[in-house]
């Protein structure tokens, strides 16, 4: 049965890894690329989106988002991590013809949702304004949305608590008022973050395999992974890359790749430890707890990475030769 998405994203290097991934898979009908700040500018984050659909003929509605968080100060965009373009090394050409729907994201999604009720899964792999923005205009969406998966957050397991703070993780940093928002809503969230993403390697060997036999879309992926690669060896010392986004599209391919465990999450809105996640999966009671009222969602705690990343690669090199034939 095919699962209609609407891939809520900033691309971005592991973002275009997670588009690519989703278009690839035939288990997934990607609705909408819906743009949001966070990696790259949101015009720069709209414009590599739309590249994409353009060198891919990508299916997908494309659709910009809000520049902006809710309410704390903008960070800007991780211009050490994905380069001035939001895609390294690689700057898309001025030509592209295509075009964005003119309805702003957050109607976007409230509109699609509300045509096909129960059928679309939201998955957000940037900041979650978009998402809280729609939630704040039409309350009512938490009960249409099948599914929402979001890459971000850190929970402590495996060793892994943040990525731009000891205790944030970047999606979750950049708008901690939306994703209290978003987690704290009534609808099935699985927030699927460094517990689980940091836990896969795309290796240089992985990704020289993947530009060597999958085509054009495989010469894409390490074109722009050039600069990523250069990120983790020089401040985070691997040789290779972690694998952020496309676990969240590995997820929604396959959820028996992922332990989740059950409990509701709030999120830190300010001070040192703005943006850190925190899951009550107990069952005690306590005298104070702003936990036990909120709905119970699920989070990664373990995934089997073997077996994601030969999804991976697989659904790859096999879009790439139906490519080819077509």
């Amino acid at each position: 049965m095919t699962k209609k998405i609407i891939l809520d994203t900033d691309p971005g290097i592991d973002d275009a890894m997670a588009i690519l991934f989703a278009e690839a898979h035939p288990s997934i009908e990607m609705l909408a690329i819906t743009t949001v700040y966070g990696n790259a500018t949101i015009d720069n984050a709209t414009r590599n989106a739309l590249y994409l659909k353009q060198k891919f003929h990508l299916k997908a509605d494309i659709v910009k988002g809000t520049n902006k968080p809710l309410n704390r100060p903008p960070v800007g965009p991780t211009v050490v991590v994905h380069g001035e373009s939001g895609f390294g090394d690689l700057v898309p050409p001025s030509d592209i013809t295509e075009k964005t729907d003119p309805r702003p994201a957050y109607q976007y999604i409230i509109d699609t949702v509300k045509a096909q009720p129960g059928e679309i899964t939201l998955v957000a792999v940037g900041p979650l304004t978009n998402i809280a923005l729609a939630l704040e205009a039409a309350p009512e969406i938490v009960d249409l949305v099948k599914e929402v998966v979001v890459m971000g957050g850190a929970f402590g397991m495996n060793g892994h608590r943040g990525n731009v703070t000891p205790y944030a993780e970047a999606n979750i940093h950049d708008d901690p008022h939306a994703a209290d928002i978003v987690f704290c809503a009534s609808w099935p969230v699985v927030i699927i973050g460094l517990d689980v993403t940091q836990q896969s390697f795309f290796t240089e060997e992985y990704l020289d395999r993947l530009r060597d036999d999958a085509g054009d879309v495989g010469q894409f992926i390490w074109d722009v992974s050039r600069y990523y690669l250069r990120f983790y060896s020089q401040k985070v010392g691997l040789k290779g890359c972690h694998v952020h986004d496309p676990s969240a599209i590995a997820y929604v391919i396959d959820p028996a790749l992922f332990t989740l465990r059950q409990g509701p999450v709030r999120v830190v809105t300010d001070g040192p430890a703005e943006g850190h996640t925190i899951q009550k999966f107990d069952t005690r009671t306590y005298q104070n707890d702003e936990w036990s009222s909120m709905p119970a969602q699920q989070v990664g705690i373990s995934v089997k990475d073997e077996e994601l990343l030969k999804l991976y690669r697989q659904s790859i090199v096999d879009y790439s030769r139906r490519a080819q034939e077509e």
